[in-house]
């Protein structure tokens, strides 16, 4: 009789508390740029894509994105900067595919709709994010 073989296991790499902090810091920030869109006169969209704390966590993103290679923080920092650039992307899309309707007036109407679903989006991904953060399991896209 063989004795059975202990399975393998992989360990996974340490990461600094100080990173998990920083990371928590740039889920702050875009969830403060969601508020701001919520609580006043702007629209989500318009807060997290132009508005300054998103903006700024998008920089923090760049900025210490090396140090997170090969850890579970590489997917929430690769999540938060597609959030922000594909924000931007289809903001775009939706002002510019509604534009030649803006005449007629259903323009206006398929504008806001679009840009409230979008701000949805945004703060779905915020939300979730934040949450696999909080447990420390990486993002899956």
């Amino acid at each position: 009789m063989s004795t059975p073989t202990p399975p393998i296991t992989v360990e996974a790499p340490h990461v600094d508390e100080a990173l998990i902090t920083y990371t928590h810091v740039i889920y702050a920030l875009h969830a403060f740029a969601v508020l701001i869109g919520i609580s006043a006169a702007h629209t989500i969209v318009g807060s997290f894509i132009g508005g300054l704390p998103s903006i700024i966590a998008v920089i923090m993103n760049y900025a210490r994105r090396s140090a997170t290679r090969g850890t579970f923080l590489e997917s929430h920092f690769r999540w938060q900067i597609r959030t922000f650039w594909y924000a931007l992307l289809w903001a775009v899309v939706i002002v510019v595919a509604s534009a030649p309707f803006m005449l007629i007036l259903i323009g206006f109407g398929f504008a806001i709709v679009g840009l409230w679903a979008l701000g949805i989006w945004i703060a779905y991904r915020v939300i979730r994010g934040w949450l696999a953060l909080r447990d420390r399991r990486p993002m899956y896209v």
